[in-house]
């Protein structure tokens, strides 16, 4: 098989109309009706809905976990509301890939984990990659996508949604069995 992987020159919100029309192409192509978003205050999950029109779509919206609160990045009541009355998911849970209890030792001495490692070498491939990767890793732990089919995941760097890969889920306790199988878009440039 032979596909085109599309590259945005800068990483951001300027994307994702594009990327997502390019995620809903290839989500037909292969079928794929499950996705999972990552979105702060739900308008990326709303973009997708909207952009993909498919009524069957499994629409999950992963959000930041209450940690991140005092940033303003976490999603509100009434915000989580509309994303529900739209037939959206919503799963707000803690990083798969950290911000949990090992990261505040890291914070405190230093030092650091495995699970950083795996989330810093995702990283490499910008934010988004490192946010798609986890929020299917939420997401599957939390029951929300299926184990037996492929299913797209969309993020991006800060706001809005500049990545797009194709993956076979896994939980985090299986993490290995996981498999990025495509990408569909990705910022060039990460800096």
């Amino acid at each position: 098989m032979r596909k085109d992987i599309i590259y945005f020159e800068k990483a951001g919100s300027p994307n994702t109309d594009e990327l997502l029309t390019l995620a809903k192409e290839r989500a037909e192509e292969l079928g794929i009706k499950d996705v999972v978003v990552a979105t702060s205050h739900g308008g990326s999950a709303v973009k997708v809905q909207e952009i993909f029109d498919d009524p069957k779509l499994n629409v999950v919206a992963v959000t930041i976990c209450e940690g991140f609160k005092e940033k303003g990045w976490t999603i509100s009541d009434s915000e989580r509301a509309k994303l529900t009355e739209r037939g959206i998911k919503v799963l707000t849970s803690i990083h798969a890939l950290g911000a949990d209890v090992a990261s505040a030792f890291t914070d405190k001495y230093g030092g650091g984990y495995l699970v950083r490692a795996i989330r810093d070498t995702l990283y490499r491939f910008g934010q988004g990659m490192k946010v798609c990767v986890e929020i299917v890793l939420m997401a599957a732990d939390a029951g929300l996508i299926p184990m037996d089919r492929e299913i797209m995941a969309i993020a991006g760097t800060d706001e809005g949604a500049d990545t797009c890969i194709v993956v076979k889920p896994a939980y985090p306790r299986k993490f290995f069995d996981l498999e990025i199988r495509e990408i569909v878009a990705k910022p060039r440039n990460l800096s």
